[in-house]
C-alpha cells in the first residue's frame, strides 16, 4: 500500500513537470550543439574563403611581376614602357594594399618543422642564380616530396620527413611556395633563352650572314 502511494507521487510529480526540467535541458544543449557545429561549418568555410583571396593576391603579384620582368618589356619604346611601368607599379601598390592573413594553430614541433622547411627553401632560393639548372633540380625534389601522386622526378626523402611533420595548411602553404618558384625559375629561363637568341640573330645579321 505505501508502495503503491510512492508511485502515485512520482506519477504525480512526473505530470506537474518536476522531472521534465532533464529533459528540457537535454534539448537545450542539443540545440546549442548544433548551433556550434553550424557556427564551425562557417568557420572554416571563412578560413577556406580567406585563404583563396590570400592565395589570389599572391596570384596577381606573381602575374604583375611576369608582366614587369617579360620579354614585351624590353622590346617596345621607352615612351611605352614608361608607361606601362607606372600602369604596373600603381596595381602591385594597389594589391598590397590587401592584407589578407590566415594563421596556422601549431604545437611546438609543427612550428619546428616549418622552420626548417622554410630554411631548405630560402637556402636554395638564395642559390638560384649560381646554377639555376642544379636550383630547379633541387627545387623539384623538394616539391615531389610534398605531393601524393607518384612523381616522375626522385623525391628529397629527409625533406619529405620535414614536411610530414607540419600542420596540414603549411604542407599545402610549403607546396604552393616550391610551384611558384618552379614557375618563376622556367619564365626566367625562357626569357634567357630568347635574348640569347636574339644576340645571335642580330650577331649574324651584322656579319652579313
Amino acid at each position: 500500500m505505501a508502495q503503491a502511494k510512492i508511485s502515485a507521487k512520482m506519477s504525480d510529480a512526473a505530470k506537474s513537470g518536476k522531472f521534465s526540467r532533464t529533459i528540457s535541458m537535454a534539448d537545450r544543449s542539443n540545440r546549442l550543439l548544433e548551433s556550434l557545429d553550424e557556427v564551425e561549418m562557417r568557420v572554416e568555410a571563412l578560413r577556406e574563403a580567406a585563404t583563396a583571396m590570400e592565395q589570389e593576391r599572391d596570384s596577381l603579384l606573381e602575374m604583375i611581376q611576369s608582366i614587369q620582368n617579360s620579354q614585351e618589356m624590353r622590346t617596345i619604346c621607352d615612351g611605352e614602357r614608361e608607361e606601362l611601368t607606372l600602369t604596373a607599379n600603381r596595381l602591385m601598390n594597389r594589391t598590397l594594399t590587401v592584407q589578407v592573413t590566415v594563421d596556422t594553430i601549431r604545437n611546438a614541433q609543427q612550428e619546428d618543422a616549418l622552420r626548417r622547411a622554410m630554411a631548405v627553401i630560402d637556402e636554395i632560393a638564395a642559390k638560384v642564380l649560381d646554377d639555376m639548372e642544379s636550383a630547379r633540380k633541387r627545387l623539384q625534389a623538394l616539391h615531389a616530396a610534398c605531393v601524393t601522386e607518384a612523381p616522375p622526378v626522385p623525391i628529397d626523402q629527409k625533406f619529405q620527413t620535414i614536411v610530414i611533420s607540419c600542420a596540414l595548411e603549411d604542407q599545402k602553404k610549403i607546396k604552393r611556395r616550391l610551384e611558384t618558384l618552379i614557375r618563376n625559375m622556367d619564365n626566367a629561363e625562357r626569357t634567357i633563352k630568347i635574348m640569347d637568341h636574339q644576340k645571335v640573330d642580330e650577331s649574324k645579321s651584322v656579319n652579313g650572314k
